[in-house]
């Protein structure tokens, strides 16, 4: 069997079962771990999965920049934070990630609700600061101008003084063995550190990032809206 087969079989596998582990694929192909290893090391350079201990995960679609995602799938992300934003009860603190489908989230809030917004997503703040009863808490740091959120140091330093009743975190990924996944180490440290400073954490997933894995976890407790 030519290389090239082999690996299209291991993503017609992944795609049908959902994961993948380096010692069947040896037993299914007859060939060595190390021939495996090397497959899926190329298939992720490539992309086309996310290699995790002993094998590997569907890789997640949702790490294009910013202005690219925000025009996929749209009608799911309204749909998903519809959802979100029923959730948010008056006089609550609500931390809200950056991300399309949170930037979706905050249209839906009523104009007479009054709760305290923490975001580290300049485009939420902006996009709060004509609504008549919101109070946006903005945190500072480094701009990652991938996803235009904040990061690093400073960010984690301001994110340690909240208290908040709900997260609404924006992911790349969620597969039921790696959780909720995104692309950059940075921005999971943040996004770990946002859900321990709240007392529920709302994961918000469209649904071409489901059963897709990313390179960093974002966090462990939280519940889905999908």
């Amino acid at each position: 069997m030519l290389t090239s087969q082999r690996k299209q079989l291991i993503l017609e596998k992944l795609e049908a079962e959902g994961q993948v582990q380096s010692t069947a694929l040896s037993l299914f192909f007859s060939v060595s771990e190390d021939t495996i290893r090397r497959d899926l090391r190329e298939l992720a350079a490539e992309g086309r999965l996310q290699r995790v201990h002993g094998g590997a995960l569907p890789a997640s679609s949702a790490i294009a920049p910013f202005a690219e995602r925000q025009s996929v799938k749209m009608d799911a992300k309204k749909r998903v934070a519809r959802r979100g934003a029923q959730l948010i009860s008056p006089g609550q603190v609500v931390i809200i990630d950056g991300g399309t489908t949170t930037s979706e989230l905050i249209t839906f809030l009523p104009p007479d609700l009054r709760i305290t917004v923490v975001t580290h997503s300049p485009g939420i703040a902006l996009g709060l600061v004509d609504h008549p009863c919101i109070e946006v808490i903005l945190i500072g740091g480094r701009l990652y101008k991938h996803s235009i959120v904040t990061v690093g140091a400073a960010a984690i330093e301001g994110i340690n003084n909240i208290h908040a009743d709900l997260f609404f975190m924006g992911v790349t990924g969620v597969h039921p063995e790696a959780g909720l996944t995104t692309g950059d180490y940075e921005e999971a440290c943040s996004k770990r550190a946002f859900s321990g400073r709240a007392a529920e954490t709302v994961g918000l997933a469209s649904p071409e990032k489901i059963n897709r894995a990313s390179a960093c976890g974002g966090g462990e407790r939280w519940r889905g809206e999908t």
